[in-house]
């Protein structure tokens, strides 16, 4: 255990209650209700630049419809705590006291009206009104256990400066975006201090392929039923010239592994074997391809037709050619070469073991002051706003329980 002095710190440090480590979702969240003397760190030039970007600059804040199910985890139990102490309803009621206009884009999904630059502000004046402090553009170079708390190093506007504090909260994230600077800060501290940390992967990230099969239909969307060793998602798929993306990608991507297959129902909800037996009755002299163009779009039933070598009038089809087609448009599977990785994934799977944390306090149970929140820990949550909700949730939980032991 550090001693400053004997590190050859000799200048006293500037003492804080607590010291959180990321002005993110998470961090800013913690800061508003931690109290006594808080002080957040950051890189960045600005606060909560994922927010900024996120939802296209709308911010998908919350879904209404958040629950431990809509997470994953080594521990799925783990997160049912903090969110069921601070709800989606709670942060809606929190973005309705400074009149920040929102709706519902879809699937409980709440964005913004005007900016996610509100989420921001809302944060940064709550951040004020609790005494909190925001130092930017500053660097990490050290941090120690000490016998009553953490010594930190920092260097800011050129000048080190020695930092102590009773309380550390790790609230830098993981891995995803690191041209915003996202960095493995939190799972390197995490390791220092005994904490496990899971086997971390880029998660709600398009798929890529080599062969450039989807080159073709670049910018083609459709609506799918898609699933990857988990559960399906009805929602919209892209193609690009890389790949497969589009939310119901994104949301597989955090199930699948390297060398699965994924399956696709290109009509869900619908039945296509009726749909082409019923269109051979009405449109029999119709090529096929062309039969199949009104059932998808048409680059895509064109490619699915060369693919599947469709040949000849839907008049010819008997009814086991055309089972075995609808078969294929219900169960359409392919294997990904990878993912974009971090350069795109909007968040990281895996982190900092839960089984090292309080599920109440997100505190270590075995170093005391030090907390982890946010992505930073093996919480990760589907597309759609519930990210959002779990830095609420576990920065509250953190925020709450310090300022209980102030």
């Amino acid at each position: 255990m550090l001693d400053p002095a004997r590190a050859g710190w000799h200048s006293a440090p500037m003492q804080y209650d607590t010291i959180i480590l990321g002005a993110g979702a998470a961090g800013m969240m913690c800061a508003a209700h931690a109290g006594g003397r808080t002080l957040v760190l950051d890189h960045a030039k600005a606060p909560g630049e994922k927010i900024r970007i996120s939802g296209g600059g709308r911010c998908n804040f919350t879904n209404m419809y958040t629950g431990p199910e809509n997470f994953l985890s080594q521990n799925p139990h783990f997160c049912k705590s903090a969110l069921s102490r601070y709800t989606q309803w709670d942060f809606l009621e929190l973005v309705n006291r400074y009149g920040i206009a929102y709706h519902e884009k879809t699937l409980g999904q709440l964005f913004c009206d005007h900016s996610a630059k509100d989420i921001i502000q809302m944060l940064l004046a709550e951040m004020q009104k609790a005494g909190a402090a925001l130092w930017l553009k500053t660097q990490i170079h050290r941090v120690d256990k000490t016998a009553d708390g953490f010594a930190i190093k920092v260097e800011r506007d050129g000048k080190s400066t020695l930092l102590s504090t009773r309380n550390l909260v790790l609230a830098t994230g993981g891995k995803s975006i690191p041209k915003m600077g996202a960095t493995g800060l939190a799972y390197d501290l995490a390791r220092q201090f005994g904490l496990a940390v899971t086997e971390t992967r880029a998660a709600l990230v398009p798929f890529t392929f080599t062969n450039g099969e989807f080159k073709p239909l670049a910018g083609v969307a459709q609506d799918v039923r898609a699933s990857a060793n988990g559960p399906h998602f009805d929602e919209a798929m892209l193609f690009t010239h890389r790949g497969l993306s589009g939310p119901a990608m994104l949301q597989i991507s955090s199930y699948w592994r390297e060398g699965q297959q994924i399956t696709i129902d290109l009509l869900p909800g619908q039945n296509a074997f009726e749909a082409l037996k019923s269109r051979r009755g009405t449109d029999g002299r119709r090529n096929l391809s062309t039969v199949l163009g009104q059932l998808l779009p048409t680059r895509l039933a064109e490619h699915l037709s060369t693919l599947y070598e469709l040949k000849g009038n839907l008049a010819d089809q008997s009814d086991a050619a055309l089972r075995a087609l609808a078969d294929a448009l219900h169960n359409w599977q392919r294997t990904p070469n990878g993912t974009e990785g971090y350069r795109t994934a909007e968040v990281t799977l895996g982190g900092i073991d839960t089984d090292a944390l309080s599920s109440r306090s997100m505190a270590a149970k075995d170093v005391p002051g030090l907390y982890v929140i946010g992505e930073a820990m093996d919480v990760t949550g589907w597309l759609g706003g519930y990210n959002f909700q779990w830095a609420w949730s576990s920065g509250h939980a953190a925020g709450t329980h310090i300022q209980s032991q102030s």
